[in-house]
């Protein structure tokens, strides 16, 4: 019997490894916490952003998934050195799983917007991808887990959320500019 989904081969398994890798790589700065919500400020989800803007949607959920699998086992891939089942039951959890979606529908939207007008259209494209997949997704995700999982209201864990969202913007600019920059020397394939 035949898969209806297209598989991964090693090219894409290859490429998806090296995503998974910038963000084990982005998890090496120090997180900064706020003291607020038990959840870090850190550079990781600048490469979701990245991962989802240069794999496209398949190979960057796969790099999440493969992320989230390192820290199941147990690895400190997380910033600060954190990896382990608990952190997958613990208060930044929804955050961490909202990655998976994130990457693929930022890749999804980049992939759209990848042949159509101008550079800048297509830089547009790509910042507008990352704040509704490295914004949006990832902060609904993470206020859906902190009230409903960890019990903290719907209000409460919302404002707590806002305080990130001015540096997720910054780095989903950083991102939109980045994969620029690549796609002015190479022809990027979003699968």
């Amino acid at each position: 019997m035949t898969s209806v989904a297209p598989s991964l081969g090693f090219r894409d398994l290859t490429l998806a490894a090296l995503g998974a890798g910038l963000v084990v790589a982005l998890g090496a700065t120090p997180p900064i916490p706020l003291g607020i919500l038990p959840v870090p400020i850190t550079l990781q989800t600048f490469g979701v952003m990245l991962a989802g803007l240069l794999l496209g949607p398949r190979r960057g959920a796969t790099a999440m998934a493969v992320f989230v699998a390192l820290v199941a086992i147990g690895l400190p891939v997380l910033a600060g050195g954190r990896g382990g089942f608990g952190v997958l039951v613990g208060p930044t959890a929804g955050f961490l799983y909202g990655w998976i979606p994130a990457a693929f529908l930022i890749g999804v939207l980049a992939r759209r917007f990848a042949g159509i007008g101008s550079p800048v259209t297509r830089g547009l494209g790509n910042l507008a991808a990352c704040l509704l997949g490295g914004v949006i997704v990832i902060h609904a995700c993470g206020v859906a887990w902190l009230s409903l999982v960890v019990g903290l209201g719907w209000w409460k864990a919302l404002s707590g959320t806002l305080l990130f969202v001015p540096g997720d913007i910054v780095k989903a600019i950083l991102a939109a500019i980045v994969c620029h920059r690549i796609e002015s020397f190479i022809t990027l394939d979003r699968r």
